[in-house]
């Protein structure tokens, strides 16, 4: 089959799916046709995981429940993607864009692209390329219990501590004991409403073997519907302990969509720890040097929204349908933290994440958060933080 030939059908596949679609040959991205405009191809984060996939049909999953799927045919790479079936919100698309490199005048750009891309369920990209590798690798019949996961993050996650923790949580007991979920399933989500991240990892660490019912005809089945089960009560125990409703459903729904693609028992059950873990830390996050109430909890989420903005007090009273100084003056009665100080330190922790967990510069990571100079960051940063940014990032 020509080059020709291949151009054509990566054409068509964009134009038909809505979504965007690349053709490599020899390591190089040789063409690409985009439905909806893009600055810049979020792909390049994730290029030398996908490109690594060998297998005539495979995908990968990033950390925001994007897919990218792979067809391997006539010594050639089609990769397809990003898709979701429930896009990442507006915060995550700007965070995306700042790993990628996007200039700050290009982001809203970024943004609308992504959302302009058209959205599916795994399942059927999958049926797709299976469709699609049918044809182009001279008729091989492949069916969805045929394509491997590939994803760093999940090798990550077969951690052998995480995953002796986690198995003695969540693995059936055979021994025929009564059951005891209620209690430990309780205190379990006690930590999470609280947003306890150092008590629940000292509780799994000590926690008894989970002796529940049967819901499945089969362990895997099993696995995967305790995990569901586990989504489900742990996005309403976070949505108590103040997480915004729209973000705990999200998050629980990517979660649920990447388990029914895992078939490896191990990785079903660390990725339920992760994701309990995550929910935790996103309550840990709303409540994080405050006293837990509604008002902090709402300020926290608003800032969450707009962490790559220059927040304005003013705009968030607004949001909050109150006055500024009633806000400001409320809030500091309740946490005897002004609101600037508050705002600073949440910028300041999300700053130091980024600075862990991406190669961009200092300036690149002040930009991102919205502060009106690079010296005006340092400053901040080096208040709550102790040190200057680069030397925080040394220390880690």
């Amino acid at each position: 089959m020509s080059e020709f030939d291949m151009t054509y059908i990566v054409s068509s596949i964009a134009a038909l799916s809505g979504i965007p679609v690349r053709l490599y040959a020899n390591g190089k991205c040789v063409y690409s046709r985009f439905p909806t405009p893009l600055p810049k191809d979020p792909f390049s984060l994730y290029s030398d995981e996908v490109l690594s996939i060998s297998y005539h049909v495979g995908y990968f999953v990033t950390p925001l429940f994007h897919y990218y799927g792979v067809i391997n045919a006539k010594g050639t790479k089609i990769v397809i993607g990003p898709t979701s079936q429930i896009m990442a919100n507006e915060q995550e698309l700007k965070e995306l864009a700042f790993l990628a490199g996007v200039s700050k005048e290009d982001v809203p750009a970024f943004v609308n692209g992504m959302n302009g891309i058209l959205r599916m369920p795994v399942e059927t990209l999958l049926q797709m390329l299976c469709t699609m590798n049918h044809f182009l690798n001279d008729g091989e019949k492949l069916g969805l219990s045929d394509i491997a996961i590939f994803s760093d993050e999940q090798e990550a996650l077969k951690s052998h501590v995480e995953e002796r923790r986690t198995k003695r949580v969540y693995e059936e007991d055979r021994s025929g004991m009564p059951h005891n979920v209620l209690a430990l399933e309780n205190a379990l989500m006690d930590l999470v409403r609280k947003g306890d991240v150092a008590a629940l990892r000292s509780w799994l660490a000590e926690i008894p073997a989970v002796r529940g019912g049967t819901i499945a005809p089969d362990q895997l089945r099993q696995l995967r519907n305790t995990f569901i089960v586990a989504a489900t009560l742990a996005s309403r125990a976070a949505i108590r302990g103040g997480m915004r409703e729209d973000d705990a459903f999200t998050l629980s729904d990517g979660y649920i969509q990447r388990v029914e693609l895992l078939s490896d028992h191990s990785k079903i059950i660390n990725l339920q720890y992760n994701m309990i873990l995550e929910f935790t830390e996103q309550v840990e996050k709303l409540k994080r040097g405050a006293h837990s109430s509604k008002l902090v909890s709402d300020v926290a989420n608003y800032i969450r929204h707009h962490l790559s903005e220059s927040i304005s007090t003013e705009r968030m009273a607004d949001e909050l349908y109150m006055s500024r100084p009633y806000l400001s003056a409320r809030f500091k009665k309740e946490t005897g933290e002004t609101l600037t100080d508050f705002i600073l330190r949440e910028k300041t922790e999300e700053a130091k994440r980024l600075l862990r967990w991406s190669d961009r510069s200092a300036s690149a990571v002040a930009a991102y958060l919205g502060f009106s100079s690079h010296s005006h960051f340092i400053r901040v940063f080096k208040k709550y933080a102790g040190v200057t940014p680069n030397e925080w990032r040394e220390q880690i």
